[in-house]
């Protein structure tokens, strides 16, 4: 069995799509696999490496034919040493968006032998579309015991406001219209709602702020597979807004008339566990965001089976499911 190097690009930030190679490779270690965490240059990441897993630089990796490189979407550069050595080189796509970032001019991924994996089902397809071959899918997981529901929800109702949960960082401009479209309408939605901007905490943060929340305003796009929302939906939320293309990997429409998706839907064992406008839409967004809240106004059979399918969802992101997908990959 050959060693698998994994390429960890030097970003400014720790990126979810970071610590999923990081995650890749503990996985595979773990499996039993022998792996190389390979840097840039020394001291070149500002994530805390994994423990017990050999670091090396690129320019020492001493890659050769029986090796396997990954190496993430947007950074084509750090394939050069795995394909002048003749290594198996694989591009990790998590985001379609970034599929051809990083190429010189006159260059294309047809010309160059690698093979690709994609991070969602929407993904894999846009990878087929454009290069001809639908590559196999590795998803990323989120941690059920970090990510779940609280007993109980705050109280909602016509003193108490419908709390809605969302990231700032992603396409704050829009997050913000969609906000002020929300509290304009409000004297004539009949609906109250709370704020709570989820920023610069820590995972164990996010998750008791999702807990706190009945609604995930999902602000962001272009995305690969999105994270937050499938974590907003393990702690019980409803989610609404944008789906970022790769989001429908997993969320489906819970109400008629919602945004339809130009790329086909895989099958799913689950059913509607959010409302998701076309991405940009403020105006479906607000439609969404209230179809969200008023679920939670009314309760009944509709609010308990979207919750349901939320659960279902998140379940199939489960870190187990993960594993089992990389050694069947691998």
């Amino acid at each position: 069995m050959g060693r698998t190097f994994v390429f960890l690009p030097p970003l400014r930030t720790v990126s979810g799509g970071l610590a999923v190679l990081c995650d890749t490779a503990v996985l595979l270690a773990a499996a039993g696999h022998d792996v190389r965490l390979v840097l840039r240059e020394a001291g070149a990441t500002p994530l805390a490496l994994p423990p017990g897993l050999p670091v090396t630089t690129l320019a020492a990796a001493g890659l050769g034919p029986g090796d396997t490189y990954l190496v993430p979407e947007g950074w084509p550069n750090a394939l050069a040493p795995g394909l002048a050595a003749g290594a198996r080189c694989v591009v990790y796509c998590q985001n379609w968006a970034y599929l051809w970032n990083g190429l010189p001019d006159g260059v294309d991924w047809s010309r160059l032998p690698v093979a690709f994996l994609a991070v969602s089902d929407p993904v894999a397809q846009f990878i087929g579309q454009a290069l001809g071959t639908v590559p196999p899918v590795l998803r990323p997981a989120i941690d059920p015991a970090r990510f779940f529901p609280p007993p109980a929800k705050p109280a909602t109702g016509p003193a108490a406001p419908v709390r809605v949960g969302y990231m700032p960082r992603k396409n704050k401009a829009l997050a913000g219209l969609i906000r002020r479209l929300a509290e304009a309408r409000a004297p004539r939605s009949g609906l109250a709602y709370e704020w709570l901007p989820i920023d610069g905490l820590p995972p164990d943060g996010v998750a008791t702020a999702l807990r706190s929340c009945h609604v995930f305003l999902a602000t962001g796009f272009p995305e690969g597979c999105p994270l937050p929302p499938l974590e907003a939906m393990a702690c019980g939320c409803i989610v609404a807004g944008f789906a970022g293309f790769g989001g429908f990997d997993y969320m489906r429409q819970a109400g008629p008339g919602g945004h339809v998706p130009s790329v086909p839907l895989r099958d799913v064992p689950w059913g509607g566990n959010g409302f998701y406008a076309a991405d940009h839409d403020v105006f479906g967004a607000g439609v969404c965001l209230e179809q969200a809240a008023r679920l939670w106004l009314e309760g009944g059979e509709a609010l308990a089976t979207a919750l349901a399918n939320g659960k279902l969802t998140a379940a199939a992101y489960a870190p187990a499911l993960r594993a089992t997908a990389l050694e069947s990959v691998w």
